[in-house]
């Protein structure tokens, strides 16, 4: 495949007021919806690459709530934004920045950090696209929360006005100082209070607690044999036989060659051990997801996942180009697609990110290429539950989640044409939030129509997995 030489620079140098003239401001609050629109068709189409024994589990997740539909129709939402007009310039996307996919991890020196947290879906796209997305969740989690419109719309506009400010602080830095910014556990502490603080601390300590010896004591056992065993926890974790020990030492061997040299210099004093397939997230189900086992040469143990890199929504749905971020050379992988793009994304990266190319485990598909990414499972990762928090702290953090998505748009060349458009007021602002309550609309009826759909026995459901 071609690659194409500077994917988003394009506008790097074009002034607001151009930008303004092809989509004014105001115009960014009409919800234009595709004429052929067919959630459920989307969702099927999807399934048809997915695990068919989790595809219940998939429904029903997404079932809890219309936030946990949004959560799982990333690919439902890059359909319908695909025809809307757009101002021009591109970003590195996320794909899927919505209010739950910011989280905490720990950064290389053990500083627990929080930022975009998974980027199945990231690749080139327009800088309107993320927005939306995160916007209309803000809107849609609001209401989950049971907060009134007035507040749902007040949540949405900090959101949104947290990342145009803050777009239009880090342009004003030079390139390589807004590569350097990052926000800390404690830059979030300090954005709440009462109640919101004590959940964020409550779940910083939870995040600082999750390391490999606290998985392997959880999910571990010894056998007779005393070789480490990974416990089966049907329907979540279970053994299959997608592939030998043998045939993970060769693909884990192909890892090694795609992580940084200090990581793989590391990892390779360790060996797969043992391995289990792992239900995972809401949108993600069924999609093959996999927790290894790795001991060390004393007997210590690091536990990795590696997880189906399938193509981009922006891309199948949204009609994107298929590149790899930050103009990489060589061939192309989702795996790797997916691993630059976080490495872009955010402001640091799990040092044992990876990707590998292989196959799809089950014997009736053991031939089918399947393309995954690796990373380290549990350590020191967190979350904050957004419907845990009242609607003033749900609007800081919401206001949080602007700034970060525009740290990680900051990244691109097309930042400061962004800004440029965006300006000193906050009409986009208030366009978006009469989109997004618009689009929260829509949302509960796809979600209602999918319990109709439900009911009729077109799809089926698990509950409570």
């Amino acid at each position: 495949m071609s690659i194409p030489e500077r994917p988003v620079a394009e506008f790097a140098g074009v002034d607001g007021k151009t930008l303004r003239e092809r989509l004014p401001r105001g115009e960014l609050a009409a919800l234009r919806l595709p004429d052929d629109r067919d959630p459920l068709r989307i969702l099927t189409e999807q399934h048809e690459s997915r695990l068919a024994g989790l595809i219940g589990v998939r429904i029903g997740r997404m079932l809890q709530s219309p936030f946990a539909y949004y959560r799982g129709t990333a690919a439902v939402m890059a359909a319908d934004l695909a025809p809307a007009p757009v101002t021009g310039p591109r970003v590195v996307a996320c794909g899927d920045a919505h209010i739950s996919n910011f989280g905490f991890f720990a950064s290389p020196e053990r500083t627990l950090l929080f930022d975009l947290n998974d980027f199945d879906e990231a690749g080139i796209a327009p800088w309107e696209w993320d927005v939306r997305r995160l916007a209309a969740s803000i809107h849609i989690g609001g209401r989950d929360n049971g907060m009134s419109e007035p507040r749902c719309r007040e949540a949405t506009l900090a959101g949104v006005e947290g990342y145009r400010e803050t777009l239009r602080e880090l342009t004003e830095l030079t390139a390589t100082e807004r590569f350097y910014v990052q926000v800390s556990s404690g830059d979030l502490e300090e954005k709440l209070s009462g109640r919101g603080l004590k959940i964020t601390r409550k779940a910083t300590s939870k995040a600082r607690g999750r390391t490999s010896d606290q998985v392997l004591e959880k999910i571990t056992t010894r056998d007779d044999h005393g070789d480490l065993r990974i416990v089966d926890q049907p329907p979540i974790t279970r053994h299959v036989d997608h592939a030998s020990l043998e045939d993970m030492n060769g693909l884990f061997r192909q890892y090694l060659g795609t992580v940084r040299a200090d990581a793989a210099y590391l990892l390779a004093q360790f060996r797969p051990v043992d391995f289990v397939l792992r239900v995972v997230g809401v949108g993600s189900v069924g999609t093959r997801c996999y927790v290894l086992a790795l001991e060390g040469p004393g007997g210590e143990v690091i536990f990795l996942q590696a997880k189906e890199a399938q193509p981009s929504v922006l891309q199948t749905y949204g009609g994107m180009p298929r590149v790899i971020p930050a103009h990489e050379t060589g061939e192309f992988s989702e795996g790797r697609r997916v691993t630059a793009g976080q490495r872009i994304l955010q402001a640091q990266s799990d040092p044992f990110l990876g990707h590998i190319v292989g196959y799809a485990g089950e014997l009736s598909h053991r031939n089918t290429r399947v393309d995954y990414y690796w990373r380290q499972f549990r350590d020191m990762k967190g979350s904050i539950e957004p419907s845990r928090l009242d609607a003033a702290d749900f609007g800081r953090y919401a206001t949080l989640c602007g700034r970060l998505l525009a740290r990680a748009h900051s990244q691109s060349p097309a930042g400061p044409a962004i800004a440029a458009y965006l300006g000193r007021s906050t009409r986009a602002a208030e366009a978006l939030a009469d989109w997004s309550a618009g689009y929260a609309d829509t949302c509960e009826a796809d979600f209602a129509a999918l319990e109709r759909a439900v009911a009729d026995g077109r799809f089926p459901v698990d509950r409570g997995v």
